[in-house]
């Protein structure tokens, strides 16, 4: 087996964000009782036990390219940046693939980033973590290249197959960065990322045609444990810090069991594993920016905190980002 070379890949390559944003579709149901879906009712402690209270759902105009517009506009207004300013949009996304044209381009133009080169990415849930790590790249790559924009956007409910306790956790949404490069000697910004694919668990977790509902087996939640564990073991182990130094986790959020698993794992008091997962659901690739701009607009995470944020994302995608804000 190969190894890679253990080294801080951003540290003092400036890359900061500088701007985040969010977009919940209109609709947010609520799990307050008994609900009703698709002809199953679930009683209230079914709710309790997946640990969603309420989540968004999107309607039928509330499409990927809309929502992921919406987010990135947020985003650049927080920024202080014009859509002119960009040169690369990257939309993350995985539950509204189509084969051409990609949506990304839709995004630049629904922008005003004419002049941006615009291109999608997958990576499942771990569509976040992969749009970052390829818009740093690509920025470190050309000199003349100063900002991107990474979005990444699911409409998670239409995975949800029918009948399922998944109707109960997916959800919708888009979150979005603004990723510039900036003073190397600024002691914020990105400062590491991983991302690793373990193709022997590559059908963990599937959503195959015709109807692309996910199937999940059993082994889901102890896999995504150890992945989530591995991911944050080596990002804190090669930048010879302690799970004490971190600020947040702010994490992919999968369920209850998964998130247990993880804060034991890591040795982490709950107030600093920071998900939105109560209120929105699971929403795929946007549940790390989403819950980054949410707190970030509440006050909660500031300017200076250092925060790791993790995935895992059927391929078996398993990777994370270090960064200050």
């Amino acid at each position: 087996m190969h190894r890679r070379t253990e080294t801080r890949t951003w540290t003092g390559s400036g890359l900061k964000f500088t701007g985040l944003g969010h977009y919940y579709p209109r609709t947010h149901r609520t799990h307050d009782g008994e609900v009703t879906l698709d002809g199953r009712t679930y009683p209230p402690q079914t709710a309790q036990e997946l640990g969603v209270r309420a989540l968004h759902v999107a309607d039928e105009d509330e499409t990927v390219e809309f929502m992921a517009v919406q987010a990135a506009t947020s985003a650049l207004a927080n920024a202080g940046r014009e859509a002119d300013d960009l040169d690369l949009v990257v939309l993350a996304n995985w539950t509204d693939r189509q084969w051409i044209p990609e949506i990304a381009p839709g995004v630049a133009a629904g922008l005003g980033a004419h002049g941006a080169l615009a291109f999608d990415v997958c990576g499942a849930c771990t569509g976040f973590v992969h749009g970052v790590q390829t818009a740093a790249s690509m920025l470190t790559a050309h000199p003349g290249w100063k900002r991107a924009v990474v979005v990444a956007a699911d409409r998670f409910t239409r995975r949800a197959r029918p009948g399922t306790r998944g109707q109960l956790v997916f959800g919708d949404a888009a979150g979005a960065v603004v990723l510039e490069k900036g003073d190397p000697d600024d002691p914020s910004g990105l400062i590491d990322s991983v991302l690793d694919c373990d193709a022997a668990e590559a059908d963990t977790v599937a959503a195959r045609a015709p109807e692309g509902f996910l199937r999940p087996k059993p082994e889901l939640i102890d896999l995504a444990v150890r992945s989530s564990l591995k991911v944050a073991g080596n990002l804190l182990d090669r930048n010879d810090l302690k799970t004490s130094e971190i600020d947040w986790l702010v994490p992919h959020p999968g369920n209850n069991a998964i998130h247990a698993g993880v804060r034991d794992g890591l040795d982490l008091e709950p107030a600093r594993f920071l998900t939105n997962f109560a209120e929105r659901g699971n929403t795929g690739c946007a549940s790390i920016p989403i819950a980054l701009s949410e707190y970030a607009e509440k006050g909660v995470v500031r300017s200076g905190d250092l925060v790791l944020s993790t995935a895992v994302g059927s391929g078996w995608y398993y990777g994370g980002l270090l960064y200050r804000l």
